[in-house]
């Protein structure tokens, strides 16, 4: 599987330099709710980030057996 990291970074121009806002505020409706559910989908990728480097960082740690994780046989 290839991490596009440029495309990463372009989502994080797009977003926060308020072109995506622009593009909502001039789409027609339709598009409106595309620009919202993407949005959405990239939170819960955000969620779903946060909780692997969790599990990834602290795997097989003192803290990991704390919040859950298994350790690896």
């Amino acid at each position: 599987m290839r991490l596009d990291n440029e495309y990463i970074d372009w989502l994080i121009e797009y977003i926060t330099s308020g072109e995506m806002g622009k593009d909502f505020e001039y789409s027609p409706e339709e598009r409106r709710h595309e620009l919202l559910d993407f949005l959405e989908k990239l939170m819960d990728l955000g969620e779903a980030a946060d909780e692997a480097a969790t599990r990834i960082i602290f795997k097989n740690t003192q803290l990991g057996h704390v919040i859950g994780e298994k350790t690896q046989k």
